[in-house]
């Protein structure tokens, strides 16, 4: 029997399936960088100069890089770069970093100036095309421009790794300010491609992102996993794997998300959905942008043609309401597909959903 560990969280959890039952392990063999050469393209930051790195997601990339940054200045005996985080992530940046090292909330970009350095990982993403530094602080700080944004959408589908017209409005917002950010590509594997720049210019390593793209027969059932705990804290954040995954299954098909959302549902869109105060029809040509929109907007367009499951910590009262299968762990989800699609049906797994890019041959 495969033993398959799948990430859930913080942690892994395992799949344990009949080999009879599996249909096949979906994952990219990219390369990566090495070390050493991680460490010559951030030797293109001055370190000598005031530095305020912005941790805007916590992976294990994020993490190797501030230590390298770290290494760096002990090696010069320059002070330390001030490290500020989100309040949710502060515990994790400053658990990785050395002891006597102090991370603080990072809460606004009122007081913005050139020392500050944003990080964050890039991942695919429905509207954009693509989740960058530039996409991220125009979600956080730009809300009356997501408007924009979100009319300029491709269609009522999501649109992962396309160039969509919507990513100029988040280039065009950070150009409004004088930072620079370390935009990373990475996979499970580590480090595949890194940019220092203006947060405008560092989304052009989306070409490396859009190199792990996979094609493949159209499956019945797709087990997914977003592959790092920053892709499932939320639901919305979880939903951008489905986005990744969807054009591989079939008509009638199934997919079965693993994100836990320990963070909650991460959307007001469909807070407000599950709470009766907000419909499907307003979603075409809203007058006003809520938060997370399009995921309401894609995943009712998606269930129209598949069924949707979602193993997490959410209430079922939650899940049920936005018309998905809730179960409470893979072994559930496994039992309930072979229940009603057939003791002999194969299911295909996922295993880095928010970074891998499915299509049908």
């Amino acid at each position: 029997m495969p033993e398959i560990w799948l990430n859930y969280g913080a942690t892994d959890v395992v799949l344990d399936i009949k080999a009879e039952n599996l249909d096949q392990k979906i994952e990219l063999d990219a390369p990566v960088l090495d070390t050493s050469q991680i460490s010559e393209r951030l030797d293109t930051i001055d370190l000598s100069k005031p530095l305020t790195l912005v941790v805007l997601n916590h992976t294990l990339a994020i993490q190797k890089t501030l230590s390298i940054i770290f290494e760096k200045c002990t090696q010069k005996s320059i002070p330390r770069p001030k490290v500020f985080a989100d309040k949710q992530i502060m515990n994790l940046v400053r658990a990785n970093l050395p002891p006597e090292s102090q991370v603080l909330a990072f809460d606004g970009i009122e007081s913005v100036d050139s020392s500050l350095m944003f990080v964050g990982e890039m991942e695919f993403d429905g509207l954009f095309g693509f989740d960058t530094v530039a996409t991220k602080l125009l979600r956080r700080f730009g809300k009356d421009q997501m408007l924009s944004a979100y009319e300029k959408r491709q269609g009522n589908l999501p649109n992962p790794g396309k160039e969509i017209e919507s990513i100029q409005v988040a280039k065009s917002f950070a150009n409004t300010f004088e930072i620079s950010a370390i935009e990373l590509v990475a996979n499970q594997k580590g480090i595949a491609d890194l940019s220092i720049g203006h947060p405008s210019n560092t989304m052009s390593i989306c070409k490396t992102l859009n190199t792990f793209t996979k094609s493949i027969e159209k499956h019945r059932t797709l087990l997914i996993s977003t592959g790092k705990d920053a892709s499932n804290d939320t639901l919305g954040r979880s939903l951008n794997s489905l986005w990744n995954s969807y054009t591989a299954i079939r008509d009638d098909g199934m997919a079965v998300l693993l994100g836990e959302c320990r963070a909650g549902i991460g959307s007001e869109a469909i807070r407000q959905y599950i709470e009766g105060r907000m419909s499907v029809e307003r979603l075409q040509k809203p007058a006003k942008y809520v938060d997370g929109m399009e995921y309401l907007l894609y995943l009712s367009e998606i269930q129209k043609k598949m069924q949707i499951g979602l193993v997490s910590v959410l209430p079922e009262f939650y899940i049920k309401k936005l018309n998905m299968i809730p179960f409470d762990g893979i072994k559930e989800t496994l039992e309930y597909v072979l229940k009603h699609q057939g003791a002999r049906q194969k299911v295909s797994i996922v295993l880095d959903g928010a970074r891998i890019l499915l299509g049908p041959n």
